[in-house]
């Protein structure tokens, strides 16, 4: 998709660029693949956020690893997240023991992730990293830090490679700011 499209008349500014998209989920691939040395990594995308940043990193990552996918709710079509965690769609496969590495779109409130990560330390997990493309700590309700991050964002509404609003905007291939005039009603 070219940066002219319709899609990108939505945005007030591109905050991400492909480019730099990609430079970054190798770098990030580099830095799992050394870190996992041994080891063969249970990695979760959490749908369907994630499904396009997850695609690219599992490519970037040269080690044997098992994939699966879970899908939660927090939002719904809102810009806000509700506070209240629903899971959709859960793992296929045990946990129990092995080294898991949760792959999530943007790090916003936290309160999601955070009830993700004690789930599945109580399912057995032997250890469980949190990485994700964006990080947005302004945004912060809990006490939680991504492990893997590709780049931290300031307090805007974003989308753009896999991030949505109300299941629009997922194809553009740049990560770009939501002008208020979509969500607000103006």
């Amino acid at each position: 998709m070219e940066r002219d499209a319709k899609l990108y008349g939505d945005l007030s500014k591109v905050l991400v660029t492909r480019e730099e998209i990609l430079a970054a989920v190798k770098k990030l691939g580099q830095q799992i693949t050394a870190d996992y040395q041994g080891k063969t990594p249970v990695v979760i995308g959490i749908l369907k956020g994630a499904v396009v940043f997850y695609s690219d990193l599992i490519r970037e990552i040269d080690l044997p690893l098992r994939t699966d996918f879970m899908a939660l709710s927090s939002y719904g079509s809102a810009t806000k997240t509700t506070g209240v965690v629903k899971v959709l769609k859960d793992l296929d496969r045990d946990i129990v023991g092995q080294d898991v590495l949760i792959v999530e779109d943007i790090v916003d409130s936290g309160m999601t992730l955070s009830y993700l990560k004690k789930m599945l330390a109580d399912r057995g997990a032997a250890s469980i990293r949190i990485v994700t493309l964006l990080d947005k700590p302004a945004r912060r309700r809990v006490d939680l830090k991504a492990d893997y991050f590709c780049f931290i964002i300031p307090d805007e509404f974003v989308v753009g490679y896999g991030l949505d609003y109300d299941e629009k905007y997922r194809n553009i291939p740049d990560i770009g700011v939501l002008h208020p005039r979509i969500y607000s009603g103006e």
